[in-house]
């Protein structure tokens, strides 16, 4: 979670690429999990870190990869990741608590050092592609 932060806020390339590694270290390590099991602490059950983690995750190819210059590894280019994120977006109480362009809007106008016109990108549209079916119930069925 904290990843993200330290590549956008990162003062000198040496320290941007030390944060961009690291993050990209620790996105192919969920990758890997994903890869074992249903959902990152278990196979049978969303955990609190589940949440934690899809609400970094849904904000990442839309905001982080532009925003905060993550875009070595998009979750789109992570098939364990990305149909995760698809499930848990499914379940209904998960979508209704995201609110894509609030959260756009939020990051792109609340850092002027960062995006001084405060101009927010279209974006590649994550939601509608995390609203396509996912494979987590045949690969590990409950």
């Amino acid at each position: 979670n904290n990843g993200v932060y330290k590549c956008g806020f990162a003062k000198s390339q040496s320290a941007y690429e030390e944060a961009a590694f690291a993050l990209n270290k620790h996105l192919a390590k969920v990758e890997t999990i994903l890869s074992k099991q249903r959902y990152i602490c278990s196979s049978k059950t969303i955990t609190e870190a589940d949440i934690r983690l899809f609400m970094t995750l849904v904000r990442f190819d839309e905001v982080y990869v532009v925003y905060f210059k993550t875009n070595s590894t998009p979750i789109s280019t992570l098939p364990n990741t990305l149909n995760y994120c698809r499930e848990l977006y499914q379940i209904p109480e998960i979508r209704k608590s995201i609110n894509m362009q609030h959260i756009k809007n939020h990051y792109f106008t609340s850092h002027p050092s960062l995006n001084a016109y405060a101009v927010v990108p279209i974006g590649p549209g994550v939601l509608q592609d995390f609203s396509k079916p996912h494979n987590r119930t045949k690969l590990f069925p409950l």
